[in-house]
């Protein structure tokens, strides 16, 4: 059974930092690209980060980059997403996926407030 535990969202002011966690369980962890993705009230769901398998080649959005940081840990089963200089319309519930085609999994969210 899959599973996913995610962490580490909550209320912060514009200019502060947070760290989301996304501990897997119920697959080969470290055979799967993960990635952060967002959707903020009344928007589509868009792609914040990605990395590959085996933890090269980090992507990220325009709206992101120099900001955010992902890593993972397949030592751990974790996927992180480091996120600084936060800003208002950063906003969101962020979901971790995991994907290898043709199976993906998706984690339950967790909320990002970034308001003063």
């Amino acid at each position: 059974q899959v599973q996913f535990v995610e962490s580490g969202g909550g209320l912060v002011q514009p200019g502060g930092s947070l760290r989301l966690s996304c501990a897997a369980s119920g697959f080969t962890f470290r055979t799967y690209a993960m990635s952060w993705y967002r959707q903020a009230p009344g928007k589509e769901r868009e792609l914040v980060a990605t990395i590959t398998s085996t933890g090269s080649s980090p992507n990220y959005a325009d709206s992101v980059k120099g900001r955010f940081t992902i890593s993972r840990d397949n030592a751990k089963n974790t996927v992180y997403l480091q996120m600084n200089s936060l800003k208002p319309e950063d906003t969101a519930v962020y979901y971790c996926n995991a994907r290898r085609l043709p199976q993906t999994y998706w984690g339950q969210g967790t909320q990002v407030t970034v308001s003063s």
